[in-house]
């Protein structure tokens, strides 16, 4: 149970590292000026998301989830959803949005699932 609990939790913290990242790097462009304030926060957010992210593998692996497609599918899922919270526009979105990002999520990890070979066997 331990092992779950730090998966989630890396998975989590790297999830957010990286979507702040992202957020930033959104920004490094004001026309065609840089914005060297934003960059760096986009590389500081990616930094932290990769040491969490690489955390998160070891405790991943212990469990013995070892295909990258899996190992990513946690990674990915957490990082979209913390882009779409944090960036403060998800909610902001219709009904029929909203949903249509979960089944594009949803379908994204199906298959990244089904291409593991574990659903084959």
């Amino acid at each position: 149970m331990q092992t779950i609990l730090l998966i989630a939790l890396f998975t989590l913290l790297s999830g957010i590292g990286d979507a702040q990242g992202f957020l930033h790097a959104g920004r490094v462009w004001q026309g065609t000026t840089f914005q060297w304030l934003e960059a760096l926060k986009s590389a500081v957010g990616f930094q932290f998301g990769v040491a969490m992210y690489w955390l998160a593998l070891r405790h991943l692996t212990a469990h013995g989830i070892v295909a990258v497609e899996i190992q990513t599918l946690f990674w990915f899922g957490a990082t979209i959803i913390g882009i779409a919270l944090l960036s403060g526009q998800y909610l902001r979105w219709p009904m029929a949005d909203q949903a249509a990002a979960i089944a594009v999520l949803s379908g994204i990890a199906w298959l990244m699932y089904r291409t593991t070979g574990h659903a084959q066997r």
